[in-house]
């Protein structure tokens, strides 16, 4: 009986755990809730409202039910549309891998004790702290009216007439993709030295009193131990990368409703955008969340 009575105990405080841990979300919640009803939910009804419509008059926005009209001009009709958002989908898909992988590296690296660590902790997060804007556009090679530059670190003319057309472009674009990379790495880094700096002390001297090398520790305590700050940073990379200023497809939204005052078809764009976006976050999450440890799981 008494063994019930403290199986019950354990019950009623786990629950008390569980309980606590729900409302804390909810009060961090709302005030993003009440952001997002007060500032946001008109704008996203008329955005929604416009991609399924036609302009009749812009006093008061009386529009005109077309039903999937504008939908089917972005992917039928109009030819900047499906080619500028699959390049968008596959820069992304290609970057944040190899974001992760990279920032993963750099956070081992100066998580460790050494000379000028705090020099280079710094360094890394100075794209973060320049943020976007005109600068940094140039920096990333994109002219004032938009135009792709170049994205990285130019071949110099001397090395390109010795390799050729074919083989400097691959090494362009590889320098190309460097450049991203380092450039949209910051936070990640700061988020994976903050999931590093969590993991006890201990396991590892407990694995190096086994004869663990530092290969098998990785894999056996580090990765799993902050596979929730892999899930976070890859949400937050796609995101990052479908919602630069650099971006394309952006760019190319903008210009359909400020520039050509096509306002529909923007609207559609932007949700056929979004939706994507959304279901390839969502897929993540998905395939990611079996392998995620959770320290407070039940047994």
């Amino acid at each position: 009986m008494s063994v019930k009575a403290s199986a019950a105990g354990k019950g009623r405080r786990r629950m008390g755990i569980d309980k606590k841990r729900s409302l804390e979300a909810y009060i961090f919640l709302i005030p993003w809730l009440i952001g997002i009803c007060v500032f946001f939910a008109y704008p996203i009804f008329t955005s929604v409202r416009l991609s399924f419509s036609k302009i009749v008059s812009f006093k008061g926005l009386v529009t005109a039910w077309v039903g999937l009209e504008n939908y089917e001009y972005i992917f039928f009709f109009d030819i900047n549309f499906v080619p500028t958002f699959l390049q968008v989908v596959y820069d992304t898909l290609l970057n944040t891998p190899l974001c992760m992988v990279f920032s993963l590296v750099i956070a081992i690296l100066i998580n460790r004790k050494m000379v000028g660590r705090a020099f280079f902790r710094t360094a890394f997060f100075i794209p973060v702290l320049l943020g976007s804007g005109y600068i940094m556009k140039q920096l990333l090679g994109m002219g004032a009216d938009g135009a792709t530059i170049t994205t990285g670190i130019m071949v110099p003319k001397l090395i390109s007439d010795l390799l050729g057309v074919s083989i400097t472009g691959v090494v362009q674009g590889f320098l190309d993709r460097i450049t991203v990379v380092l450039w949209k790495s910051g936070v990640q880094i700061v988020l994976f030295l903050a999931g590093l700096q969590g993991i006890s002390g201990s396991l590892y001297e407990a694995a190096k009193v086994d004869g663990a090398t530092e290969w098998e520790m990785f894999w056996k305590i580090t990765l799993p131990m902050i596979t929730p700050i892999i899930l976070m940073n890859v949400v937050y990379t796609i995101v990052a990368f479908f919602t630069d200023g650099t971006n394309p497809m952006v760019d190319y939204i903008y210009k359909m409703n400020f520039t050509n005052q096509m306002y529909e078809n923007a609207a559609a764009m932007s949700w056929v955008y979004f939706v994507f976006a959304l279901l390839l976050c969502g897929a993540a999450i998905l395939l990611m969340r079996r392998y995620v440890y959770d320290s407070g799981a039940k047994n």
